[in-house]
C-alpha cells in the first residue's frame, strides 16, 4: 500500500504545481494549450516508440489481451454513450468525450510505473498492447463520434473517413508502426537516436501533468458535477466489470487463457484514471473543463479502486 502511494503522490503534487502556478499568473490557458500540443505531438508518441522499441514482436502481439480490451472498452463505450444522453441531453459532441472519460485509461503515466512496481515481468508489453488498442482503436474511434456529432447529417460519413483516413498523420500511430517495423525487421536504431527518443519520452509525464493542472484552475466544480460523478464511476467500476467480462467471452470464444500476470494486468488497467491527455482532447470540441475535472476526480480515487483490486488478486 505504501508503495503503491509513494507512486502515486508524485502525480497528486505534478497536477498541483500545474495548478498554483496557473493561479498565480505563471501560466495562462494559452500555454497551457501549447504544451498539450507539445505532449500529444512529441512527448507522448517519443514515449511510445521508446516503451514498445524495448519490447520483442511476438511478447506484443498477444491476440487474447487485445481482443479482451478492445472488446471490454468497446461495451463500456457503448454503455456510457446511452447514459451520456441523459446527462448531456443538449450537448450531442460532449456524449463521446463522456465515454472517453469511462473508457480510455492512463496507461502510460499511472498505470505503467504501478505495474513496473506490482507487476514488472509484464509492465512493457501490458503498456505496448494498451495504447496499440488506444491509439489505433479507440481513440479514433470516439473523436470520429465526437465529429460527427458536430457535423450536418449530410457530411457525417465524410468525417468519418476523414477520422479513419487522419490515422497516417496521428504522430502515436506513427510512432507505434515504426516501433514494430524495426522490432519486425531486428533493427536498432542507433544509441543516439534512441537516446533523444528517450529525453522526449522523459518530458512526456511532468508536461502532461502538468498541463492537467494548469487546465483544472478556474473550474465550476459545482456545475460539472453530474457529469464527473458519473464519469468516475463507469472508469473505476464499470470498466474494469467490463474488462472482465471480456476475458470470460474470451474463454467461451476459444481464445488462449492469458498468464495471471497478463491477465491481472489487464483488469488493473481498468481500475486506472482516466488518460492524462484526457482534457487536453476535450480541448477539440471545448469540453476541457469537465474532462478535466474528471480526470482529477478519477486519479485520486483510483487509489482506493486500485488497491482495493490487488487486494483481491494477492488473495483469490
Amino acid at each position: 500500500m505504501l508503495d503503491i502511494l509513494s507512486t502515486t503522490v508524485p502525480i497528486y503534487l505534478t497536477i498541483a504545481v500545474g495548478y498554483l502556478t496557473t493561479r498565480l499568473g505563471l501560466f495562462d490557458k494559452g500555454d497551457l494549450r501549447a504544451l498539450g500540443k507539445f505532449v500529444i505531438n512529441i512527448a507522448l508518441p517519443a514515449m511510445l516508440l521508446d516503451t514498445l522499441m524495448k519490447n520483442r514482436l511476438d511478447d506484443m502481439l498477444n491476440a487474447t489481451y487485445v481482443a479482451a480490451y478492445a472488446a471490454g472498452s468497446l461495451f463500456c463505450i457503448v454503455l456510457a454513450l446511452n447514459g451520456a444522453r441523459r446527462l448531456a441531453p443538449d450537448e450531442p459532441s460532449a456524449r463521446p468525450y463522456i465515454a472517453m472519460g469511462m473508457a480510455f485509461s492512463n496507461s502510460g503515466f499511472v498505470g505503467f510505473p504501478i505495474m513496473l512496481l506490482v507487476l514488472p515481468s509484464v509492465a512493457g508489453v501490458a503498456l505496448a498492447l494498451n495504447v496499440l488498442v488506444e491509439n489505433i482503436v479507440l481513440l479514433p474511434l470516439a473523436l470520429a463520434l465526437a465529429d460527427w456529432q458536430d457535423t450536418p447529417a449530410r457530411n457525417r460519413w465524410m468525417t468519418i473517413g476523414q477520422a479513419i483516413f487522419g490515422l497516417r498523420k496521428n504522430p502515436s500511430v506513427i510512432s507505434i508502426l515504426i516501433a514494430l517495423a524495426l522490432s519486425l525487421l531486428e533493427v536498432r536504431l542507433p544509441s543516439t537516436c534512441s537516446r533523444t527518443v528517450a529525453l522526449f519520452a522523459q518530458a512526456s509525464v511532468g508536461i502532461a501533468l502538468f498541463a492537467i493542472g494548469g487546465t483544472l484552475c478556474g473550474l465550476p466544480f459545482r456545475e460539472l458535477g453530474g457529469k464527473v460523478a458519473a464519469i468516475t464511476a463507469g472508469k473505476l467500476l464499470l470498466h474494469p466489470l467490463c474488462l472482465w467480462l471480456a476475458l470470460l467471452l474470451c474463454a467461451l470464444a476459444g481464445l488462449p487463457a492469458l498468464p495471471s500476470d497478463l491477465r491481472a494486468a489487464l483488469l488493473l488497467t481498468g481500475t486506472l484514471p482516466a488518460m492524462s491527455i484526457y482534457p487536453l482532447l476535450g480541448m477539440r470540441h471545448g469540453h476541457e473543463k469537465f474532462c478535466a475535472a474528471a480526470l482529477l476526480a478519477t486519479t485520486i480515487l483510483s487509489f482506493f479502486s486500485l488497491s482495493g483490486l490487488l487486494a483481491l488478486l494477492r488473495n483469490p
